[in-house]
Parts: C-alpha cells; structure tokens; sequence
C-alpha cells in the first residue's frame, strides 16, 4: 500500500509540472554553446541578430532541448514549479532599445545572472518538497539520516532569494540594469554559508549511496527519477546544484566587467566583487577538500601499525583517488593524500561510512619514483601480463610506483581503466611529488637554521636515498 500511495502522490505532483534542473556541470565561458537555449522570434531584426550573436558567446545554461507537446489543459492547481524552464533572454522582455552591442550584451549577463537566481530557488525549492517531506512523512529515512543527507540545503533559499529581490530592484522602468557592482559586492559575504553546505556533501553523498540499497528507498528515488519533473536526473543532481552554482558566480562577474565601458559606476566596485567571489569559491574548496580528507582518512584500516605513516595524519587534502588494479589483477582503491600514497582494498561498510583495508605499505610522496610503462611493453613475469591482458603479450595504461633509497620495497604495479584515467593519475603523482618534496626541503633548510648539526645529517640522509635510488 506504501509503495501504491507514493506512486500515485508522484503521479499527483507530476501532473501539476515542476520546475526541471540543469543537468550540465559548470563549462568554462569558451565551451558554452548557448546562453538560453533556442532564442524566441525577436520583435526588432536587428536585436534579434545581435542577442544571438551575444547568447553564443556568454552562455553558462544548458544546450537546447525542444519543448514537449502541449498539455490539455486541465481544472487542476497549477504548479508553482513550471515543467519547462521559459528560455527568454533580455532582448525578449524589451520592445526595443538605443543600446550599443556592448551594453546589450551587458544587460544579457545581468539578466542571465538574475534567471539563474530564479531557477536555482525553484530547484531548491522542490528538493524539499517533492524528496526531504515525503521521505520524512513516509519514514523513508529518519530525520537524522535527511539531516545528514541534504545537511543546510534549506537555509540556502532565503539566501538566495534576497540577492534575487535585490536584483528584480534594480532593473528599471526600461527593464534595464544600472549599477550592480554594488549589489554583489555587499551580497556575496553571504556566500560563506556554502562551507558548511559543502563541506557536508562528502559524507552525504556516501550515506545517499549507502540508503540507495534499501529497498523502499531505492523504489522511492526511482520512482521520483522516472516522473517528469526530475527530467530523468536522480537526487543528487539536485543536492549538487548549490556548489554548481557558486562557481559560476566568478564566470558571470568577469562577462559583466567584461563588457562595463571605462566611465561607467561599476567599474569601481565590479573587481573588488570578482576579487571577493573568487576569495570565497577559493576558501569553499579549501574546506571541502579538508573535510573529505578527514572523511576518506577516518575510513582507513590499518593492518600493521608500521602502515600509520605520519604523513597520511598531516594531508590536508586529496589530489584524487579512485579504483585501479594491480599486477595480480586486484582491483584497488588509491588515495593519492597530500603527502603519501595509499592503496587500499574496499572493505563493509560500517557505522554509515566505508572502511578501506590498508593493502601493504603506504608511499611518503617525497620519497615516490615514478615510471609510465609503454602501451604493449611486457612490464613484468607472467603473473602480470596473464592478470592484465588475460595472456597476451601487451599491456595497457599502467604505470609504476617504488620508493627512494628502501630497497625493502617492492615497486607497486597499476593499471588504470583507460588512457585519460592513466594520465590523470600520471599528473596528479608528478604534482603531488614536486609539491611533497618542495615542502621537505624547505622543511630542511629550517632545520638547518635552527640546528645546524641535526639539518646536515638530515641532508646527507636525503643524498645517500637519493644516489641509491
């Protein structure tokens, strides 16, 4: 009966149509193919050409889909979610105007800025009402287990609605935008609430993925993803929006002091915005890669108490991590820390997070060499080649990692899935080395000032790893 009554309250909601989300991850303002998807018949030709001209160059929002066959109307409430986004742009909401290219383009941004607040409160807006009440109500999750998953999600809306209100005041009886620098620059310090909301997205999305294998969650989530206001996107999409939404802030800025003429009253504020916005983004993903290497370093199981290198302690954050196999053919889970190397193999869940079995010794990065092996190269004895290529002679996307000056060890053998998986892996290991021995160093070198006899041992130690490595 649960299960009958939660499809027909989606068919309910469905059927009154709510606002979709963007799908498309942040692209860099070159990649972007469309500011507002398909551009409406224009009234004036010659805006008409220009606004496409301009949606072409600074779009941020998703490419154009068509729209779908008009609904018989129907005697039922109407949504306050719309099931399609209306992809207008400013030139649509303007008869016509004595503006040149640059302050049309301008006026587009500002407007793209402002829609982009409206959708942003809609989407947020239905992530509580169609996912967190009904899962509450039905006693999908606990109240506990919502409030680990959408963490602060709610406290964004009135966020962000303000800055919508302040916008929506700013626009004319022309439907035009004078100043905004000003706006923005008192608005943004509000933004600092996104720490604590991303910061909690690493152990959200692992309990989300954990519930997931529940059977009357996982009906709830799938039946929620087939209706038609969720457009086929499942409920971290929506969860994710925020964090897609900061980042673009800093894209928007740029476009808009892009096209602010030398004389005009934004120029004195618009870069102390983009400057604070990019403090704020920056300081975002500091937080959040700090807690999800406190998230990630917690799930850690050591075997060996020798296997608790005091570097992986002291990472700060991770340059990535992810599955890779190796030369038995093991599938591994690798965390590359900020100073050490780690690989692991997935163990059961427990007490709501993953636990990662430490597999043999962890690397410092310091102390890490590092060996792409050639496409088709035979890279080892049989075991290897039978294990990766299932006997064949040719060997793909591995590389090799060993340790300077400990010969004890064995070099560790890896194999990623595919050729970009490798030479993301291959980067992030030459970054992380330069990076780990640029700080013992510079570690070194105050040694040496404070204690010059213990920093020239020390250095000696370093040569002799070096010269028997």
């Amino acid at each position: 009966m649960l299960i009958i009554y939660v499809f027909f309250k989606l068919l309910k909601l469905s059927s009154c149509g709510f606002q979709e989300p963007s799908n498309k991850r942040v692209k860099p303002v070159g990649k972007s193919n469309s500011l507002t998807g398909v551009l409406p018949q224009m009234k004036t030709p010659a805006l008409k050409r220009l606004s496409q001209s301009i949606s072409r160059s600074i779009s941020f929002r998703t490419d154009a889909r068509p729209l779908p066959p008009a609904l018989p109307r129907s005697r039922q409430k109407p949504s306050s979610f719309p099931r399609r986004r209306n992809s207008q742009c400013w030139s649509d909401t303007v008869e016509s105007h004595d503006l040149t290219a640059k302050e049309i383009k301008r006026q587009e941004v500002i407007y793209e800025l402002t829609q982009g607040e409206r959708q942003l409160i809609e989407d947020l807006s239905l992530v509580k009402k169609v996912y967190y009440d009904p899962m509450l109500k039905l006693d999908i999750m606990s109240e506990s287990e919502l409030g680990q998953i959408f963490g602060t999600l709610e406290s964004l809306i009135p966020l962000h609605t303000d800055l919508l209100s302040r916008l929506e005041r700013l626009r004319g009886s022309e439907k035009t935008v004078g100043e905004v620098g000003p706006t923005l620059l008192n608005w943004f310090p509000c933004l600092e609430a996104y720490v604590t909301y991303c910061c909690n997205q690493v152990g959200a999305k692992a309990l989300l993925d954990q519930k997931k294998n529940e059977k009357r969650v996982e009906h709830f989530l799938r039946l929620c993803q087939e209706s038609s206001f969720s457009r086929k996107l499942d409920l971290w999409n929506f969860l994710d929006l925020p964090r897609s939404r900061l980042v673009k802030y800093p894209l928007l800025l740029k476009e808009i002091q892009k096209c602010t003429p030398p004389e005009h009253p934004d120029e004195d504020y618009l870069p102390d915005a983009l400057e604070l916005i990019q403090n704020i983004v920056a300081e975002v993903n500091k937080k959040t890669g700090e807690a999800e290497c406190q998230f990630y370093r917690r799930g850690l199981h050591y075997l060996e108490d020798s296997q608790r290198l005091p570097e992986i302690q002291q990472s700060r954050f991770i340059y990535c991590h992810g599955e890779l196999k190796n030369n038995k053919g093991q599938r591994l889970h690798v965390f590359l820390f900020e100073l050490a190397l780690v690989l692991t193999k997935p163990g059961e869940e427990k007490d709501g997070g993953h636990v990662f079995n430490v597999y043999r010794q962890p690397l410092p990065n310091a102390l890490i060499n590092l060996e792409e092996i050639p496409d088709g190269e035979a890279a080892g004895g049989g075991t290897f080649r039978g294990a990766f290529t299932g006997g064949n002679d040719k060997v793909k996307n591995c590389f090799r990692v060993s340790s300077r000056g400990r010969s004890k060890f064995n070099p560790y053998i890896l194999q990623a899935n595919d050729s970009f998986c490798k030479q993301q892996w291959i980067t992030c290991l030459r970054q992380a080395i330069v990076q780990s021995r640029d700080r013992t160093a510079q570690t070194s070198q105050s040694q040496l000032s404070l204690h010059p006899e213990s920093g020239l041992c020390h250095i000696a130690e370093q040569i002799a790893c070096g010269e028997s490595a």
